[in-house]
């Protein structure tokens, strides 16, 4: 079935945790472990899925630390805050202009989601261990237990400079935030990736479940941020020979509901209607489009795209991107624009005058245009005439997954890794046309709801070949750099990237003198490289008992902090 993990949440609930601590490793409840029959350990595994969600301590906490990462993509060169004003959900407005302080609250809820959701697979493996369970039943288990906690721990290290690392062996109140480094911690991540792989079968036990594909396709995206090229290779072609995958025929696939769980759905968090909506994608709630007529309901229209980001979908007359930003046209995309563009970039965001969703985007669905532009994210919602869609709130709530890894995501991960060892740099190339010929393909008049118009946009998009670049490394690491925004784009990727590839303060200074023409609050933004990573958040170094009080890059917004009463 394939909401699986909901229905189970709700049998999990009469034997759950209940501690005052939320990394209590103690697990109180009616059953002890000898006790549990299989139905059991999979209401305990489900609440650790449910850790996908980030809805564990209700909607403020989705908003602000989502497990979707759209506020990384707001810390990027891709996404604007949005919404009413500058001064609503002023955490995110702080992330997008680089003033970070350990008490935003954005910190706290993503260091608490996550970590609550590792407590709960801690819990549920140790419940494992002592159950009366069959070998095969615990290895299945284990193993999807060992890829939630993978990719919960990725999650964090990604974000902290420092992080606790425990097991569900140690006593979480005991360990040091120094105790490893962040090598030792990426190592772990794969360990438990790697474990995982063998531990789990080619198909998951039920839809919406892990096979081993999951943690190996975890594996490559770990691998990818520690720059540690062969193990992408090795991880990203076993994703890849499963033969389990294939693009998207359509670009607009990603998001429809029939979809879900096929073609490139690797790691997909699973949300559903049902239980009174209880189980939406709470965690882009707010990121919903204004919407004349109240199509998708009152949205709240936050997250929009940035005009760096739409510019970047210009191509040339060979139907290339331009690579080299000198020899890109002066002229950026706007209603008046006549250039070429890459047709992803209608699949990706709200233009005036274009459609959206088999509507009209015009200036009333710009909740403050003023402030934040026109562009909104589009690949959350799904066509606002269907069923499937709730009617008000939750504004533009469906059972649409989210996308935490995608097919192309490793396909291009690959051909990355292949340039950056200066390897075969043509199947790098073969690799990165399979996801642009996907684009090129996209522009259907046939494919309904309708999302694009040729009569008001020059689309072009074509592979890379002898005749139309010099396919050297130097030009291959450009474009599939490029690729991986345009494809990925507003899906929460393109931050990490920057950070991984070393040239995220570089980016983001530029970007924000050149945006600052059209967002006065960009004027004075600034990026240092002690801003990279988000403080360890205050209220844990404050009830950590000491465990958490060392001075690392972090002191820079530490010192910021506004006391608390």
């Amino acid at each position: 079935m394939k909401k699986y993990i909901y229905i189970l949440c709700m049998a999990a609930a009469t034997f759950l945790t209940a501690c005052e601590d939320m990394l209590d490793k103690k697990p109180y409840g009616q059953f002890t472990a000898d006790l549990m029959t299989a139905k059991d350990v999979e209401g305990m595994l489900a609440a650790a899925y449910a850790g996908l969600e980030a809805h564990y301590f209700g909607n403020n906490p989705a908003f602000a630390g989502p497990s979707t990462n759209w506020i990384f993509d707001v810390r990027s060169d891709d996404a604007l805050k949005g919404g009413g004003a500058i001064t609503m959900e002023q955490n995110i407005h702080l992330l997008e202009i680089s003033n970070l302080t350990s008490d935003n609250v954005s910190n706290f809820n993503k260091w608490e989601n996550n970590f609550y959701a590792i407590a709960r697979t801690h819990n549920a493996m140790r419940a494992i261990y002592g159950s009366t369970l069959s070998e095969d039943e615990k290895r299945v288990f284990l193993g999807e237990l060992k890829t939630l906690r993978a990719w919960y721990y990725f999650d964090l290290i990604r974000i902290f400079e420092r992080i606790p690392y425990f097991t569900e062996s140690d006593d979480p109140n005991t360990v040091r935030i120094d105790k490893y480094t962040r090598d030792e911690i990426f190592a772990f991540i794969k360990k438990d990736c790697a474990e995982a792989y063998e531990m789990l079968g080619e198909k998951a036990p039920s839809a919406g479940r892990f096979h081993r594909y999951v943690p190996a396709a975890i594996h490559a995206k770990v691998s990818a941020q520690t720059s540690s090229w062969s193990e992408v290779l090795q991880w990203a072609d076993i994703v890849i020979n499963s033969k389990k995958y294939t693009l998207y025929n359509n670009f607009m696939d990603m998001s429809k509901i029939a979809f879900d769980n096929k073609y490139e759905a690797i790691l997909a968090i699973q949300f559903s209607t049902a239980d009174n909506n209880a189980h939406i994608n709470w965690c882009n709630l707010l990121c919903t489009t204004y919407s004349a007529g109240n199509l998708f309901g009152t949205g709240d229209d936050f997250f929009l795209a940035s005009q760096n980001l739409v510019d970047a979908f210009r191509t040339d007359d060979n139907g290339l991107p331009f690579l080299d930003p000198a020899t890109a046209p002066a002229d950026r995309v706007s209603a008046s624009y006549k250039g070429n563009v890459d047709p992803r970039l209608d699949f990706t965001v709200g233009r005036i005058g274009m459609p959206f969703r088999g509507h009209e985007y015009t200036n009333d669905w710009c909740r403050l245009k003023e402030v934040y532009g026109e562009y909104s994210g589009k690949k959350g919602l799904i066509d606002p005439s269907s069923p499937d869609m709730v009617v008000g709130f939750p504004w533009g709530a469906s059972a649409l997954d989210f996308k935490l890894i995608r097919y192309a995501d490793i396909l291009l991960l690959k051909a990355e890794a292949l340039i950056e060892t200066n390897g075969d740099l043509l199947a790098a190339r073969d690799l990165i046309n399979q996801v642009r010929e996907k684009a090129k393909r996209s522009v259907d008049l046939n494919y309904t709801p309708v999302d694009i118009d040729p009569t008001k946009a020059n689309y072009k998009v074509e592979s890379y070949t002898d005749a139309n670049c010099t396919w050297n490394q130097e030009y291959a690491r450009l474009a599939v750099r490029h690729e991986r925004r345009v494809e990925l784009a507003m899906e929460g990727h393109r931050w990490f990237d920057l950070v991984r590839w070393g040239n995220v303060v570089e980016v983001m200074n530029k970007y924000f003198a050149a945006e600052a023409q059209y967002r006065d609050y960009y004027v004075d933004a600034e990026m240092t490289e002690n801003e990279i990573f988000l403080a360890t958040p205050y209220a844990e170094v404050n009830n950590a008992n000491g465990l958490y009080d060392i001075k690392d890059n972090n002191d820079a917004a530490e010192d910021d902090v506004v006391e608390e009463n």
